[in-house]
């Protein structure tokens, strides 16, 4: 009976490590950044939820590419929707003529290359991956 105990003890130990890693991922700060020329020093979620939603022109926003887990964690907090709520409401809006769905990057480090090249260019990020390219307009936690 201890040998079976034992041989289960190892994959308890892999059972907890993987579930904290995927609470660490879930519990990841966003960036929202913005070029460091653009005017703006912060923005409120409900800004960043408008601009995102295609309902505010002010700033060029990149959005992370589909699939990814930073995306979805980001229009959860930011616009309160999911990844199958956000693909209906971009083929309402697309299907309406109201507006188009940002462009896409690959990664964190394609979005903030893409951002620091573009004058009113925003984007959403892991707040580890910052760097002096960009600015942080916006800290979602």
């Amino acid at each position: 009976m201890n040998k079976l105990i034992n041989t289960l003890k190892p994959a308890s130990l892999v059972i907890a490590y993987c579930s904290a890693l995927f609470s660490y991922s879930a519990l990841a700060d966003i960036a929202v950044i913005a070029n460091t020329a653009n005017a703006s020093s912060s923005l409120t979620v409900k800004n960043v939820k408008k601009i995102f939603l295609g309902k505010d022109n002010s700033m060029k926003p990149i959005d992370q590419s589909e699939g990814n887990p930073i995306r979805n964690e980001f229009y959860q907090k930011a616009a309160k929707k999911s990844e199958s709520q956000m693909k209906a409401y971009w083929s309402k809006m697309i299907f309406s003529g109201k507006a188009t769905p940002p462009e896409t990057s690959a990664n964190d480090a394609s979005v903030t290359a893409w951002v620091a090249k573009n004058k009113n260019g925003v984007g959403y990020i892991d707040s580890a991956s910052v760097d002096g390219s960009v600015k942080v307009l916006l800290t979602i936690k």
